[in-house]
């Protein structure tokens, strides 16, 4: 087949590679976004039980357009989500998850 005859959705696909260490993931309870007027940061951190500094494991930079592109997909597959496993109460102050977070005052 040539160019001109191709499928329209085959023009339009992306190979894309997952590497195996990527495919792995990487844990995170916590997320702390900034801007400026070129782009969104995003700083994924995990906090550990007893341990009052938490790392940041990972950070994404994405064009405002992009970042908004994201934010729509989030809110597609949370209402996918959703409709699946019930709704996701958001409702509540934040609380750190049990046994995480800084020390306890004394």
């Amino acid at each position: 087949m040539d160019q001109n005859n191709q499928d329209p959705n085959q023009q339009n696909q992306i190979n894309i590679e997952l590497p195996e260490d990527i495919a792995e993931g990487i844990y995170s309870n916590f997320a702390i976004i900034a801007h400026s007027n070129q782009e969104f940061i995003v700083d994924f951190i995990r906090m550990m039980p007893g341990i009052p500094k938490a790392k940041v494991k990972s950070r994404i930079v994405l064009s405002p357009q992009h970042a908004k592109r994201l934010v729509a997909a989030l809110s597609e597959n949370i209402s996918k989500y959703e409709q699946q496993f019930g709704a996701i109460d958001d409702k509540e102050a934040f609380q750190y998850p049990m046994g995480f977070g800084p020390p306890a005052q004394a």
